[in-house]
């Protein structure tokens, strides 16, 4: 924490005496934005990634299966959203997860539950929103996210759309019983979260550094006024906008978040700036073309039509409401 406390007279002084940079002008703004958040959100993420981990390690696969198989209407969604916070899953596993809660009897509407949920309430997101913006709007990400998977979920499941899963998945329903894993001991789930701060903050540092690069852009160069105009709440086209520019986007929570970060700095509406996350998290095209591969083209469709509807209702409720 001595570390932490010291994070903003180093940016001072690395900004202002090494570099030399004027205070006020836009690039001296954006360097100490970059030299203070990048440290900051390092230390934060590694520290909490491995707590995470180690929490990770009480949810196998076969034991969040067993968990869900059976579970129906909107305590099974509930279950499933939550579960999916937690468990080890993003969108690279969504296939063959798919398969192996179908193939344990979790209902349609319940696997996507957590299939949303997995990637959209990321741990992440999660770390960084804490760090960077605070508790509350932390919370606000976490329990409207956790709505749009219980809810999306639902709606899926009682539309009853079974026959829109792509035919090999179902073919596959008659596979071997699920047999549960090994419970690790203590020294084993610390090694899990040590592992998973070397794949998680790996893999996702080169991302945070580019957000962090680009947020500091933002907050040194974007005019205030500008982001009002084409962000704010009075542009009521600006929560759909941001839906449709955040679907093609290839990135994830960690280069996601700074970028929020600024632009909330420069007047954007917090409902749109969350839902422009949202559609980069949970509705990525990267996301949609591997779950195609599990749901037909007419499924896929209600999905993202769906998903879609949750993220821009929570998008314009947020710039409603604050």
């Amino acid at each position: 924490m001595w570390i932490y406390s010291y994070l903003g007279e180093s940016a001072d002084f690395l900004t202002y005496s090494l570099l030399n940079l004027e205070k006020d002008s836009h690039l001296g703004e954006a360097v100490r934005f970059f030299l203070f958040d990048a440290p900051k959100v390092m230390m934060l993420l590694t520290l909490v990634v491995f707590v995470i981990g180690i929490v990770r390690s009480f949810f196998t696969p076969e034991r969040t299966r067993k968990l869900l198989a059976g579970r129906r209407e909107i305590v099974g969604n509930g279950m499933a959203a939550s579960l999916g916070i937690v468990t080890p899953f993003c969108s690279c596993s969504a296939v063959p997860l798919f398969i192996g809660f179908i193939q344990a009897g979790v209902p349609l509407g319940v696997t996507l539950s957590f299939l949303i949920a997995a990637p959209m309430v990321n741990e992440v997101a999660l770390i960084l929103l804490y760090g960077l913006l605070g508790w509350r709007v932390a919370l606000l990400y976490l329990v409207s996210g956790l709505l749009i998977a219980i809810l999306a979920g639902w709606v899926i499941g009682r539309l009853k759309l079974e026959h829109l899963i792509e035919d090999w998945v179902v073919e596959m329903r008659q596979g071997e019983p699920l047999v549960l894993e090994q419970k690790p001991n203590w020294q084993q789930r610390i090694e899990m979260g040590v592992q998973a701060v070397r794949e998680i903050v790996g893999k996702v540092w080169p991302y945070l550094v580019l957000g962090i690069a680009v947020g500091a852009a933002i907050h040194g160069f974007v005019p205030e006024t500008f982001m009002a105009k084409i962000m704010g709440k009075d542009a009521w086209w600006s929560v759909p906008s941001a839906v449709l520019v955040g679907i093609p986007m290839y990135s994830n929570a960690a280069g996601v978040v700074p970028v929020m970060e600024a632009l909330l700095g420069k007047g954007a509406a917090l409902g749109t700036v969350l839902a422009f996350m949202m559609s980069v998290i949970a509705l990525s095209f990267p996301e949609m073309v591997i779950l195609r591969k599990v749901l037909k083209v007419k499924m896929l469709l209600i999905f993202v039509a769906v998903v879609g509807s949750g993220i821009l209702f929570t998008g314009y409720l947020f710039n409603f409401l604050i």
